[in-house]
């Protein structure tokens, strides 16, 4: 793939990130991060920057309840889905 290509699909990706963290805010108030989360201080965006299993982490249940419906975006399946 070429250089350019992956940066048009890491922008586009961003996109989406940010359209979902803005859904994730609405459906849960705000109550992103989990009680072990708040403790090391990590925040909401982090969630959604982060591999999955760090987000699974610190997600709180509401979140976690979000993404059972509407999966949380990651970069290896959008660029997948971008090359396809």
């Amino acid at each position: 793939m070429a250089v350019e290509q992956y940066h048009a699909i890491r922008d586009e990706y961003e996109v989406v990130v940010i359209a979902a963290y803005e859904r994730a805010v609405e459906v849960t108030n705000g109550a992103m991060v989990n009680r072990r989360g708040e403790a090391k201080g990590i925040s909401d965006w982090d969630l959604f920057t982060h591999n999955t299993a760090y987000a699974m982490a610190y997600a709180s249940e509401e979140l976690v309840e979000h993404w059972a419906r509407y999966p949380r975006p990651t970069f290896a399946a959008f660029e997948r889905q971008m090359i396809a």
